[in-house]
């Protein structure tokens, strides 16, 4: 039966499946055993440094978009408009992510030294940190395989690469390192990621010297990858900024608890980026048939509804029992917090999945503006509920500032509202249930 089911589908959709498939093993393999070896960290830390850690992680990560610049969205579009420009396009874009590796590690060691000047654990660990980005701007290659629909050359590299941190931080524990060292690890681990997929692309026949970068392509590429970039900024703010704050306001523990709910709430966000980067060249491509369009940008809401909210329903039911079985009794707190913050999933998945229609109408502008919306809403209630409920203010205000940003505010603009209706729609049950494509839609 299944095997009739197979044949029935067309070759494009065989290899969107095949790509999704490809990227869910990669982010099912890094969950689970990302999810072991976290716990086994975060119990030999000990709420108050886990809380450091994750402080250090999430204010570096406020200044990652500056290594991105927006442009792993917009490469693997160019490249499949203009193939023949591979080459430049590759080149161009990995010297503009080499000039802001270099840039992001500067503003975040001065800016870390601004708001903590007397917190010197905190200002080397978030300098180490920020070393990795340098080899972030290799993740270039990642956008080649993504307009190939190729991720399983990605994966190969990257859990390589995770597979042999992962080993690292066992290590650490056992030797009982200190707290600098796990910092260290999460470089190493980008490092050898970098290396690994330079390998897996020369073997499949790219070479990095033939890359040109150009500086009218680089200008072209920025004109086009700014409002990403800005909106990507505006993202790590309402996704980052309260562990910033609740650092600032109520210390180590307190981050240390909300640490503890994200990391399982925010590792369900794999599912809707790895659909979706490989739906992208489906959907871009049918643009100038409308019907089939929109009915597979619709399908493609629902489908996210769907496993959001069946996700969303089982962690709130069941985070008591997961605090206490993952991280011991030291972390109880964080039960209340993961039951709250993971309803957060739900707009997260339908924001992602609005990223291929922002792409292909060129509308990305008004992702920066509902982004930044997002983000200032975040700031404000984070302002309001963190000195009154700690850890559970900031959760509480996650996730009324994700429903804005990847829903609400496509009601104030006449461009999204159809984007807005269609969100909405995937919220009827009988809409949960239609497929992403069939057999007979085109590819």
């Amino acid at each position: 039966m299944l095997s009739n089911l197979i044949d029935k589908l067309t070759p494009g959709l065989r290899r969107i499946l095949g790509n999704t498939g490809w990227l869910m093993v990669d982010r099912i393999v890094r969950m689970g055993l990302g999810v072991v070896v976290g716990v086994w960290v975060a119990r030999y830390l000990g709420p108050a440094q886990f809380g450091t850690l994750s402080f250090a992680l999430s204010f570096v990560a406020l200044f990652g978009t500056l290594t991105t610049l927006g442009l792993e969205s917009i490469v693997p579009r160019n490249i499949i408009r203009e193939s023949a420009e591979t080459q430049q396009i590759l080149g161009t874009a990995f010297v503009l992510r080499i000039g802001g590796s270099i840039l992001a590690p500067l503003l975040a060691a001065w800016t870390i030294r601004l708001i903590q000047p007397n917190d010197a654990t905190a200002f080397w660990l978030v300098a180490l940190l920020s070393v990795g980005f340098v080899f972030q701007a290799f993740d270039t290659i990642d956008s080649y395989f993504q307009a190939h629909v190729q991720s399983k050359l990605t994966v190969w590299a990257k859990n390589a690469a995770f597979l042999c941190a992962s080993a690292l931080r066992i290590l650490l524990i056992c030797l009982r390192a200190p707290l600098w060292s796990f910092a260290a690890a999460q470089v190493a681990e980008l490092a050898l990621g970098a290396a690994a997929m330079v390998i897996v692309y020369e073997w499949n026949g790219g070479r990095l010297s033939s890359w040109r970068p150009q500086k009218w392509r680089a200008i072209q590429l920025l004109k086009q990858s700014w409002p990403i970039m800005l909106s990507g900024m505006a993202i790590m703010i309402y996704m980052r900024i309260d562990m910033v704050m609740l650092k600032l306001m109520q210390g180590d523990d307190a981050v240390g608890m909300y640490a503890t709910a994200t990391r399982i709430s925010e590792v369900w966000y794999f599912i809707p980026t790895a659909i979706v980067s490989s739906v992208s060249p489906a959907i871009i491509r049918v643009k100038d048939n409308p019907a089939v369009y929109y009915g597979r940008i619709g399908k493609l809401f629902s489908l996210m509804t769907l496993i959001a909210v069946v996700i969303g329903s089982g962690i709130a039911l069941s985070a008591p029992w997961i605090i206490h079985t993952l991280y011991s009794d030291q972390f109880s707190a964080a039960a209340p917090v993961l039951a709250v913050h993971i309803w957060a999933s739900v707009f997260v998945f339908l924001g992602i999945a609005q990223g291929p229609w922002n792409i292909s109408e060129d509308l990305m502008k008004l992702g920066l503006y509902r982004t930044l919306a997002g983000a200032a809403t975040n700031i404000l209630l984070n302002l309001l509920l963190i000195p009154v409920y700690s850890a559970m203010g900031a959760a509480i205000a996650t996730v009324i500032s994700y429903a804005i940003a990847g829903i609400f505010a496509n009601a104030f603009d006449a461009r999204t509202r159809p984007i807005f209706l269609l969100q909405l729609k995937s919220f009827i049950p009988s809409k949960l249930w239609k497929p992403i494509s069939s057999s007979n839609d085109p590819q």
